[in-house]
């Protein structure tokens, strides 16, 4: 017998959340990230790299973009698509646009398309028979659509609130991509109950997207759970057996002609590595799901009489199986973090579903840590930037000298704004939840999503110069160039993938491999390769000038050679 859901909710506690205010929020916490920053190391600069190789190889066919290279390396990750889109991005984007920022361009609108793709399937699940709450005897209860949206809402302000979701979602990388198309997969399964063109369409470009972008082994799972969902769910008796079949039919196809895809491209690559370091990976699923993974136990405790009725309950059935997978993924790759990036949809789905159960002392405790938590981090970037400024406070203007030897803080009077606005309306934020608004369910995400926000604009604004200084390769590309000045070409030697795409695109330098013949009037080294250079190279022919260092990182040395003896090309 079917017990009934916990989810008891009026319908005054659905009230609307205003579209024109969501859609501005959630612009805010798009656009910084993508705006005004150099390529940061490493898997960004590294992607732009590869796509960088892929758009001065237009020339030679499409074998080439079969199998990007840099310098002959392959990319770490067997993607192709991301490479794709940001190199037809720079090829297509008007010469007075920076190519860095014309790469992003794709991405911006995959993080776009991820938020979207998150709310509708979440919509689509609340309005699952299972999922709706209790009726009440006189009426009164939430209607299925309104429930549906605030539910939506709330698990997408649950998604933005994801401690992980910040910098990983505004690279140029794979990953986003992985997720975007994971995201496009769970709506595409999650509608099809009840529409049948567009999230089919949804659920093949996942899947083919997902497949492109390195992770074909997940895009199977995805399917196969999708369709054993299809399967398995009991049916309305009005609904017509020819939709249940398509469904079917259609999955079965999209989720074959994925692996098939994956076959044919050779993409299929299986690196099981099991963790070495439990605890630090104990400490990633911590503070990178945070909040939604408390609330996600929460759901999964309230609804416990129904996780063994699974059958029926799409809006559980569903994120539990993609939280699983990509969970799993997480625990038996080496690139943990990005693989867990995957999993922030379907936690932040599971989280929303909590907040009907939410009794009012956890949501108030939700409240008050989250207003503590991302009050203190703001004023500590105010304060950090403000020692920048001015040299006071002292100690915090001390440590950044420390940490960033070199740097010289710049002021901006758009970024001064931003930030400012950006606190400014925090603390409207905070006032308003303080007030009489208590009845919307989506209401506890609020102070998480605008706080993550707010931290994530401060450091795209105030700090955004030293984060440049910091995590870019401009400098050390720089320190060389200085020395060089601009020699027909460099000869490299165990160079990072994203080492080498720096100095192609940051000094425009030509960058042959180092060989027994001096070639170029230079060779630099990566210092931690420096014990395998007699292996490649004939130091006779070479004279040691410098170690440069990266000015805010003690491990990342450059060996800078002198030619001193010419040799024929």
């Amino acid at each position: 017998m079917t017990q009934p859901t916990p989810a008891i909710v009026a319908q005054g506690a659905v009230r609307r959340l205003p579209r024109l205010a969501l859609i501005l929020f959630c612009l805010a916490y798009i656009l910084p990230g993508y705006i005004g920053r150099e390529p940061w190391k490493n898997a960004d600069m590294t992607a732009f790299g590869y796509m960088l190789e892929l758009l001065g190889e237009r020339s030679q066919g499409f074998s080439a973009w079969l199998s990007p290279q840099l310098m002959g390396i392959p990319p770490e990750v067997d993607a192709l698509l991301p490479y794709w889109l940001g190199a037809w991005a720079m090829q297509l984007a008007p010469a007075w646009i920076a190519p860095d920022f014309a790469a992003r361009l794709p991405f911006v609108l995959m993080l776009t398309l991820t938020l979207v793709a998150t709310w509708y399937g979440v919509y689509h699940l609340a309005r699952s028979p299972g999922a709706q709450p209790v009726a009440f005897a006189f009426g009164g209860e939430a209607r299925p659509a309104d429930y549906a949206r605030a539910l939506a809402d709330g698990s997408l302000l649950a998604l933005i609130a994801c401690l992980g979701l910040a910098q990983l979602s505004h690279e140029t990388t794979p990953a986003l991509a992985q997720l975007c198309f994971t995201s496009f997969i769970f709506y595409g399964v999650a509608g099809m109950r009840f529409r049948s063109a567009v999230p089919l369409v949804s659920a093949a470009t996942g899947l083919a997207g997902l497949t492109l972008s390195g992770g074909p082994a997940i895009a199977l799972l995805f399917g196969i759970g999708g369709l054993v969902l299809c399967l398995l769910e009991q049916r309305d008796i009005d609904e017509q057996p020819m939709h249940r079949r398509r469904e079917i039919v259609g999955l079965l196809a999209l989720t074959a002609l994925a692996a098939g895809l994956a076959w044919w491209l050779d993409l299929w690559r299986w690196r099981i590595t099991p963790p070495a370091d439990w605890p630090s990976l104990g400490r990633l699923f911590l503070w990178f799901t945070w909040p939604v993974w408390p609330l996600a136990l929460w759901t999964l405790w309230r609804w416990r009489r129904q996780l063994g009725q699974l059958r029926g309950y799409r809006h559980l059935a569903l994120p539990l199986w993609f939280a699983s997978v990509t969970i799993g993924t997480t625990v038996l790759t080496p690139s943990s973090d990005r693989s867990l990036l995957l999993a922030l949809p379907a936690l932040a789905t599971l989280a929303a579903f909590a907040l009907p159960t939410l009794e009012r002392s956890m949501a108030a405790l939700v409240d008050w840590f989250t207003l503590l938590f991302f009050s203190a981090c703001a004023f500590t970037i105010w304060v950090v930037w403000t020692a920048m400024q001015t040299g006071i406070p002292r100690q915090p203007a001390a440590n950044v000298a420390r940490l960033a030897p070199g740097f010289e803080p710049s002021f901006s009077t758009v970024s001064f704004g931003v930030a400012l606005a950006a606190t400014l309306a925090w603390i409207w934020l905070v006032k308003w939840r303080a007030g009489r608004h208590r009845a919307a369910i989506w209401k506890s995400m609020v102070l998480p999503a605008g706080g993550a926000a707010l931290c994530w604009t401060l450091l795209m604004t105030l700090w955004l110069p030293l984060l440049d200084f910091a995590r870019s390769y401009a400098p050390l590309v720089q320190s060389v160039a200085s020395m060089t000045g601009r020699p027909a070409c460099l000869q490299v030697h165990g160079l990072s993938r994203g080492q080498l795409a720096a100095f192609q695109f940051h000094g425009k330098f030509t960058l042959r491999p180092a060989d027994r013949q001096a070639r170029c009037p230079w060779l630099i080294v990566d210092a931690d390769a420096a014990t395998t250079l007699l292996q490649t190279v004939d130091l006779r022919l070479w004279e040691r000038q410098a170690t440069v260092r990266r000015p805010s990182d003690d491990n990342e040395d450059i060996l800078l050679y002198r030619r001193v003896a010419a040799t024929a090309p």
